[in-house]
């Protein structure tokens, strides 16, 4: 089974065995029922695209995982900050509170799929294939996604209950309390090295492959600082020869560009089917575009004034990724995720997760922090050229380590990066503070406002769960 966009449309009913209730206090689906169902190998595959599935979630990477590694940087910024309830609002003035939506459905969908992964897990070992070796791919699948989410969720939340296996009762794992950041990522890498090795090597839409599992790896070991591992698990990507970047920057993102030579894991949508009133589609295109220029645009995730100036003359992602609202009152928008013409919140654009540009730049981190500069500035250089810019000019490990930030900035906007970039350089606070204080803002935030608060419906669902300092 291909498990490509079409084929989350034949799963619409089976997702219906899933819970859809707002706390952790239950399974994805009890003991009894998935000894009963999980019985052969057709039956493991549709419960495996309903973990694909799970990813396309509003509260995931439909949406809001986007927003909350875009909104609570620099770059972007909330049009009306009472939309949604203040959803979005909050993150960009840093006043979110427990009870905000948008804290409860990342944690929650979070679990959801990392539930499902585990009951993947548990199960398959018994189940028969006819080919020993997709069995052994759709294992390093299930565990690259399960180290995904525990990745997102410890970088946003700090400790987390760390849950691996599935049991009978939820209460077995859910009463643990929170298991301490530095034990989630022992898990996380675990599982990224178990998926290099049971992930094939070539690349199949909508699916990781070796090279995805080895480039999370490295963000991952660049997050925590491990400069060496990380240039090891880098590099294994680029010297796969796997992978190529597109020839212009028009050719990466959109619908007539899906599947190109650049991608390494992208979470698909489709518009223009509606199964029993279940949608296929994105809602990031009509929802990060300014309010009134398409149905429920919401004018989330718009790029600063500030920002747009700060192109250099030239550079062709301005144009290719970022377009203006001709109205009276004109917004920039990404044009990253394409509105749908069959209606709001279905536009087609799959989110790239990983593409090779990223893999590139974090190469090009890894190699300066390990001293080979000058290799860094080549890779860099790659991607300067491809946008239509000059060489650097920064020859220092600082200033290349400062070109390779700013780099970013303009190759990675929109996509949920952002705010992960400046925690992990270690500069969040002080950006953010300096930020404020340039546009006579009276915000201020310290390491407290690193991490989101725990939602308030896991709190009032298990007196195990602790909130985070600040909140």
């Amino acid at each position: 089974m291909n498990f490509n966009k079409y084929t989350f449309l034949m799963v619409v009913v089976f997702l219906g065995l899933f819970s859809c209730e707002e706390e952790l206090d239950i399974v994805p689906i009890t003991e009894k029922s998935a000894n009963n169902f999980y019985s052969n190998e057709q039956e493991l595959e549709s419960a495996i695209a309903g973990v694909y599935a799970q990813l396309q979630n509003g509260g995931l990477y439909g949406l809001d995982l986007i927003g909350v590694g875009e909104i609570s940087g620099e770059d972007s910024f909330e049009e009306i900050a009472a939309n949604d309830g203040g959803r979005f609002g909050q993150l960009d003035d840093f006043s979110t509170n427990a009870g905000n939506d948008l804290v409860g459905d990342i944690w929650r969908e979070s679990y959801k799929g990392i539930q499902r992964a585990n009951t993947i897990l548990n199960r398959v070992t018994d189940i028969e294939y006819e080919d020993d070796s997709r069995k052994t791919n759709r294992i390093g699948e299930m565990k690259f996604i399960r180290a995904l989410l525990y990745f997102n969720l410890v970088r946003l939340y700090g400790d987390v209950p760390l849950v691996t296996t599935e049991t009978e009762s939820p209460f077995d794992f859910f009463g643990q309390g929170r298991t301490p950041m530095a034990q989630v990522y022992t898990q996380i890498e675990t599982d990224l090295n178990d998926a290099i090795q049971d992930l094939p090597e070539a690349k199949e839409s909508g699916k990781p492959a070796r090279g995805a599992a080895q480039a999370l790896l490295g963000d991952v070991q660049l997050t925590q600082g491990n400069f060496s591992d990380a240039l090891t698990s880098l590099e294994a990507v680029v010297n796969s020869s796997e992978y190529t970047l597109a020839a212009t920057t028009a050719e990466i993102f959109g619908v007539a560009n899906e599947g190109n030579s650049e991608i390494l894991f992208e979470v698909q949508f489709a518009s223009g089917f509606n199964v029993d009133g279940s949608f296929e589609g994105s809602p990031a295109g009509s929802q990060f575009r300014p309010s009134g220029t398409t149905a429920n645009a919401k004018g989330h995730n718009l790029p600063t004034q500030d920002f747009i100036d700060s192109y250099d003359a030239g550079d062709t992602r301005l144009n290719d990724y970022v377009a203006v609202d001709p109205g009276a009152n004109p917004f920039y928008f990404s044009t990253k995720y394409e509105v749908s013409t069959t209606g709001a919140d279905d536009g087609g654009s799959d989110h790239l997760i990983i593409r090779y540009t990223d893999v590139i730049l974090k190469y090009a981190e890894a190699l300066n922090e390990n001293n080979q500069t000058a290799e860094a500035t080549t890779q860099l250089n790659v991607i300067r050229t491809r946008a239509g810019l000059a060489a650097t000019t920064a020859t220092t490990q600082g200033e290349v380590r400062d070109a390779i930030r700013q780099e970013r900035r303009f190759e990675f906007f929109g996509e949920g990066h952002r705010w992960f970039d400046l925690k992990r350089y270690g500069t969040a606070v002080s950006v953010m503070n300096a930020f404020f204080s340039n546009t006579g803002s009276n915000v201020a935030i310290d390491d407290n406002k690193l991490i989101l608060p725990i939602p308030q419906s896991q709190l009032d669902t298990d007196s195990s769960i602790t909130q985070n300092p600040g909140y």
